[in-house]
């Protein structure tokens, strides 16, 4: 079948919306046809050039929702009709590292997937008979997309399909930091340096755990506004001051946790620095650039503090997006508050110089 699709031609260029084939699914995979998908700084981080891993030409997108449209052989935990969150993580179940509670990295199709290629090593997407690499095994800037069935999360048809694609990356990434990576406990002090969608994400995680002071450090005021509507009890504009000022609110010793989602390795630094004396555990959650390396004074990690990173906040992704969806749907999670820019697929580019400019949280690309 012709799908419609914002293709990376070459990196730093923009993305070029056109036509591309898209063949049937084989045995253990789905077709989806996808109804929203937001914009996220990894579509960005990709086709400008800095992913070392990254590959072109491929179908960008990788923040998707959408419907079951058909199932290939072998295909048992979803059926027609199953609204379905797209997972760059999978989830096999049955790995060693899906069955342990220690990691969230399934490794059923790691390396397929990081080359571009469905578990069988081929491509369902193709250009006038040249085949064309997913990318994160997802693909899904296009109006339909091939995946394997374990790397879709079923979801409850009542939640809005616009939200719940948020949660197929940066909003599970914060929420997850928080409440599966660092485990935050309550009565504790928080802080977040970073009040995108991962850092917003980070603030409720702490909120929901029941952290009683949540600072969250952003240089957007607006940002930082938005992060006290979700719990953060107190801000901090950020620049070089930033741990000095966290540590004169806590007793010159720093905070029980801290959260990095900028992606700045200057900020991960503060965020290891900002951590507690004797115990204080720094969660990096952003994806730095090319070549880019973390510079930690040794002395911050013998005097107690520990630093852990964190791939969509631990979350595993078939059993947990659906648990934390029903938190949304609970009333603990504003998700609508982060719908910055409704887009069309035309629009994608659009979307990457919104963000760019740091206007609003989330652009989400519906399609029709």
């Amino acid at each position: 079948m012709l799908v419609k699709a914002a293709v990376l031609e070459a990196f730093g260029a923009p993305l070029v919306v056109q036509e591309v084939e898209l063949s049937e699914p084989r045995a253990g995979e789905v077709l989806v046809r996808l109804v929203a998908c937001g914009v996220c700084h990894t579509d960005l981080y990709t086709a400008s050039g800095a992913d070392p891993s990254g590959y072109a030409p491929t179908v960008l997108g990788h923040e998707g929702a959408g419907v079951v449209e058909r199932v290939g052989d072998g295909v048992s935990s979803l059926a027609v009709g199953d609204h379905v969150v797209t997972l760059f993580s999978p989830e096999c179940r049955e790995c060693i590292h899906c069955r342990s509670d220690r990691t969230n990295l399934c490794l059923a199709i790691r390396e397929q997937q990081n080359q571009g290629y469905l578990p069988d090593g081929t491509t369902r997407l193709s250009r006038d008979g040249d085949p064309m690499r997913h990318f994160m095994g997802t693909s899904t800037f296009a109006e339909y997309t091939v995946m394997p069935e374990i790397a879709l999360a079923k979801i409850t048809p009542d939640a809005s399909l616009e939200g719940a694609c948020l949660f197929a990356c940066g909003l599970s990434t914060g929420l997850g930091a928080a409440m599966n990576t660092a485990q935050v406990t309550a009565g504790s002090t928080c802080a977040v340096f970073g009040a995108g969608m991962v850092g917003l994400g980070a603030v409720i995680g702490c909120r929901l755990q029941g952290a009683e002071r949540i600072v969250c450090v952003d240089l957007s005021e607006e940002r930082l506004a938005l992060a006290t509507a979700h719990g953060a009890t107190e801000t901090i504009v950020g620049g070089k001051g930033a741990v000095e000022t966290i540590l004169e609110q806590t007793g010159g010793f720093g905070a029980d946790y801290t959260f990095e989602a900028t992606g700045n390795v200057e900020v991960m630094r503060q965020a290891v620095e900002s951590a507690r004396m004797g115990w204080g555990l720094c969660t990096v959650a952003g994806v730095a650039g090319k070549g880019e390396t973390l510079d930690i004074v040794p002395r911050y990690l013998i005097t107690g503090r520990r630093v852990a990173g964190s791939s969509f906040g631990g979350v595993k992704g078939r059993d947990g997006v659906p648990r934390l969806i029903d938190r949304w749907l609970a009333g603990d999670i504003d998700v609508e508050s982060f719908i910055s820019h409704r887009l069309t697929l035309d629009d994608v580019n659009r979307g990457f110089e919104l963000m760019e400019a740091q206007d609003g949280i989330r652009s989400v690309i519906g399609f029709r």
